[in-house]
């Protein structure tokens, strides 16, 4: 027949309607191949099969066969040869068909109408492969489309036709089991990726191969051919599994991920690592016992021996083991491991095998001893992480949770023993940190003791140098276990592990360790990373790294035995928590006079310390813990003074009262006279900021006291500026700006941007508490100049918002306006949320004052957004600001005659106050600019 197509239909179909710019020019440059490829030599455009005219061409198919034709006839064919009954001719049919395809249909040709016809054919394809294995199966060849069916299965996961076939092959060759599976499979991928159940069909094989349905599955039995002998099965079931060793808690959810089903028709393998006496070889074993029943050709055990006293058991050895467990020895085995590899893989390739390795060190010791039978599984426990195995699961083991602990350590002492001491049970299992093995030698201990009290214990386990001591009981031995593991390590690995346990903190992250290590970040990580794969490095998170608590104490053990080592390690560490405190802080170098000067830190910026900090979340305070405790006095109270600025730009007071108190505890130890004073002003410092006054005022007064017995004009000019804004807050002006006088010339001479800055907007809002407008702004302008000077965002914008206050109440809208602006862009940039509100509200009143109330309202609602984002239980102004919110907004509401809102508003800072606490009294002179809301 003939098909004329217009040039419009074919450019169309070709570029999917963006021809290129040569339009219909380049059609001819396409059809000429085509002509030349199909028409008979010597052909003119007449008889060419493709003929063209004004704006078309046309194919002239008369007397020209088709694949698509033949293609047809032979599929055809082969249904009808099968609906007759003669499956072998409709195999041949179908096979003749699938011939027909060489690679993928129309290849390279561009276009949606291409695309769409070639998903057709391979759709057709499919099918037709489909039919032809359908046959196969019918004729009791099931075995010989096994594999392409898993091919298929892998390529298309969730067509259901394919995996029906599969279900029937795998049936039909004596594997129901594995059939069903295949099924569960598929039904657990539809449900997580399409939200659906397997169809009809489906459901109606998986009854089917469920009852043995014969009929259903294979055909009438006058068509079916004789079933295929089974193999026999070997006389003697091997079972060498251990006996379970005691009960199993808390590891439901990694012994579900053990047993459940793996792919069919593969060799499945499931790793399982973890910490030397975490539990691994107790929860394989239980797994397999509970497989064990899935594998009637055998279940094996070896132990690979990696971390043992006894001699590591090699992969020739343990083949020649297996092969005689298995009834396969015949005579003597070769010693060659290739050969024994060789003997191995042929016993077991018919057999269907569970096969457990414990122990293991790499994937050398293991690849030798994998099975070959197809759907054979191999669980392997070891401490190393095999990443080079490949592997269809990987369970990490960690340490038990603490309900799971405290139930593993009551059922082994009993649960009356526990009930009576509670308190001492939960300490114990804290001691051993949720370690499986120390828990059950723990328990031993109390077992053999009857005279012994859990609390007893405890008592015995206090302190690092006899914890791993009393963990012994017989043979087993948790310092034993980790020195094991510590003696498989390369040099550099156990410097890195010595390090390590060494490190102030229980996270680290990469910069920590090559700073204690003195390397280069990259080997650093390197290091850490095989750490990790060894199981004696926890990673809880991308980039941070941890030792479970026993484990460090092992390490610390270890790295006293190097005491020069140890020492530089520690002070390495914590110098570069100084620095990192020093550099986030706003106070500038000369806030620090004393103390190690900066060398090679690492911190280009300040936000890349206070980053940093922030990684490391609540262990800072445990940092000047530890360098007390290590009897350096100097690095606690340097470090407690470095973190105080940080601490409180993030509303972190107790940890800056806490990590401040370990250091003034020390501080008579320290060689650093300047600190006694200093300790005490920072302290004042994070007072203030909590509202407690009282104890504010008796710090400063002690750091001023000292600072002028020991002359220190720095802390001194500190004091000053502290006490001033405390006398503020009283409403004794006077006093304040004699202090806040005083503070300025010293810091002024002393070079300390930060102090200077600080007094000068103290004298400044002392002289605007008197009404003196004009002296007020111009100490704030000198306020800001100094924080340009001094550089710190946090600096400007305090100058900045209270120099906008003082204009704003000036009725200078306008310049007010615009240093809110600058402040509210500061506090973005430094992410200060309470700052943003705060200007933001202030901002809203200047609009206001400037006519625009609608704008106002705008800003005062986004200062509310912001102020959401605060939290009542770690900011001391929380109340207060929403009530300057609030009240700013309903006079706002006022201003544009919404007095229901306005009204609303008003009600709302009535709520907020009852909510506030009694003793929670905003700063005086807060208060007394705040009163106003024009």
């Amino acid at each position: 027949m003939d098909t004329r197509v217009s040039h419009e239909q074919l450019l169309d179909d070709l570029w999917d309607g963006r021809p290129p710019g040569s339009g219909h020019k380049v059609l001819p440059s396409h059809i000429h191949p085509l002509r030349k490829a199909l028409d008979v030599a010597g052909a003119g455009p007449a008889e060419s099969v493709i003929r063209s005219g004004k704006g078309w061409y046309t194919f002239g198919g008369h007397g020209v066969r088709l694949d698509t034709t033949e293609l047809d006839e032979r599929a055809g064919e082969a249904r009808h040869a099968k609906v007759s009954g003669d499956v072998t001719t409709a195999m041949d049919r179908y096979s003749e068909a699938l011939a027909l395809f060489r690679g993928e249909p129309l290849t390279g040709l561009p276009g949606r109408r291409a695309q769409a016809e070639r998903e057709r054919l391979l759709e057709r394809r499919l099918s037709l492969r489909l039919a032809r294995l359908e046959c196969l199966v019918l004729l009791g060849r099931s075995a010989d489309t096994l594999d392409e069916l898993a091919a298929l299965s892998t390529s298309a996961p969730l067509n259901e036709s394919v995996l029906a076939l599969r279900m029937r092959a795998l049936y039909r060759s004596g594997r129901q089991a594995e059939a069903l599976n295949s099924y569960q499979d598929m039904r657990g991928r539809l449900r997580d990726e399409l939200g659906i159940d397997p169809g009809e069909a489906l459901r109606q094989m998986y009854d089917a191969v469920l009852h043995q349905d014969d009929e259903r599955l294979l055909g009438p039995a006058t068509a079916r051919p004789a079933a295929p002998a089974t193999r026999p099965r070997p006389r003697r079931t091997v079972n060498d599994l251990p006996g379970d060793a005691g009960r199993l808690i808390g590891r439901e959810a990694e012994l579900a991920q053990l047993i459940a089903p793996c792919a069919p028709g593969s060799v499945s393998i499931v790793t399982v690592d973890g910490t030397a006496g975490v539990g691994k070889t107790a929860l394989v074993v239980r797994a397999a016992r509970e497989l064990s029943a899935q594998y009637p050709d055998g279940c094996l055990f070896v132990d690979l021996r990696a971390h043992s006293t006894q001699r590591r058991q090699s992969p020739e050895r343990a083949l020649q083991r297996l092969l005689r467990a298995l009834g396969a020895a015949k005579g003597e085995l070769p010693s060659d491991l290739e050969e024994l590899t060789a003997v191995w893989r042929a016993a077991t390739s018919p057999l269907r095998l569970l096969l457990v390795l414990d122990d293991a060190l790499d994937a050398d010791q293991i690849r030798p001893l994998l099975p070959a039978g197809g759907g054979s599984r191999v669980l392997v426990a070891g401490r190393r992480r095999l990443a080079e195995l490949d592997a269809d699961r990987r369970v990490t083991l960690e340490p038990l949770a603490s309900g799971d602990a405290v139930s593993l350590l009551t059922y082994i002492i009993g649960a009356e023993r526990a009930s009576r001491e509670q308190e001492a049970t939960h300490q114990l299992v804290g001691l051993c940190d949720g370690l499986p093995l120390a828990l059950r030698i723990a328990g031993s201990r109390l077992q053999n003791r009857d005279t012994w009290t859990v609390e007893y214990l405890v008592g015995r386990m206090a302190g690092d140098e006899r914890r791993l001591g009393e963990l012994t009981a017989g043979d087993r031995s948790v310092e034993t276990a980790f020195r094991l593991s510590y003696d498989q390590l390369a040099p550099e690995q156990q410097r890195g592990f010595r390090a390590l346990g060494l490190a102030p903190t229980v996270e680290f992250d990469v910069l920590t360790a090559a700073t204690m290590l003195d390397r280069p970040s990259h080997d650093t990580e390197r290091i850490l990373e095989s750490l990790v794969d060894t199981s004696l490095v926890q990673q809880p998170r991308p980039g941070r790294y941890r030792l479970h608590d026993l484990v460090r104490v092992h390490a610390r053990g270890v790295a006293e035995a190097t005491p020069a080592e140890a020492a530089a390690a520690r002070t390495a560490a914590l110098r570069l928590y100084l620095e990192a405190g020093r550099v986030s802080s706003d106070w500038g170098a000369a806030g620090f006079p004393t103390g190690p000067r900066p060398t090679g830190v690492p911190f280009t910026h300040w936000q890349d310390a206070e980053s940093w900090l922030d990684a490391a979340g609540g262990e800072l305070a445990d940092v000047v813990g530890y360098a007390a405790a290590l009897g350096e006095a100097d690095y606690a109270c340097w470090i407690a003074e470095a973190l105080c600025d940080y601490f409180i730009r993030q509303g972190r007071y107790h940890e800056s009262q806490t990590a401040l108190e370990i250091a003034l505890a020390h501080v008579d130890k320290a060689t650093d006279q300047r600190m006694a004073a200093a300790l005490r002003n920072c302290l004042g410092y994070t007072a203030v900021d909590q509202r407690r006054y009282r104890q504010a005022r008796m710090y400063h007064t002690e750091a001023l006291d000292l600072s002028r017995r020991r002359p220190d004009p720095c802390q001194e000019a500190r004091a000053l500026a502290g006490l001033g804004s405390l006398d503020l807050s009283a409403g004794d002006s006077d006093r304040a700006i004699a202090r806040a006088t005083a503070a300025v010339t010293l810091s002024r001479r002393l070079g300390n941007d930060w102090v200077t800055s600080m007094s000068l907007v103290v004298l400044g809002l002392s002289h605007q508490f008197e009404g003196r407008n004009e002296e007020a702004l111009a100490c704030f302008a000198f306020a800001q100049t100094y924080a340009e000077r001094d550089g710190r965002p946090r600096t400007l914008a305090r100058a900045l918002t209270c120099a906008a206050d003082a204009h704003l109440r000036l009725g200078h809208y306008g310049e007010a306006r615009n240093l809110f602006r600058h402040a509210i862009r500061l506090g973005e940039q430094v992410g200060d949320t309470f700052l943003c509100a705060r200007s933001l509200t202030r901002l809203g009143t200047a609009e206001r004052g400037e006519g625009n109330p609608s704008a106002a309202i705008a800003l005062h609602h986004q200062a509310l957004l912001q102020h959401r984002l605060l939290s009542p239980l770690t900011d001391p102004g929380y109340h207060w600001l929403e009530m300057d919110i609030r009240c700013r907004l309903g006079h706002a509401y006022v201003a544009t005659g919404r007095v229901r809102e306005a009204s609303e508003q008003f009600q709302a800072v009535l709520d907020a106050r009852a909510r506030a606490h009694p003793a929670d009294h905003a700063l005086r002179v807060e208060g007394s600019e705040d009163r106003e809301a024009r």
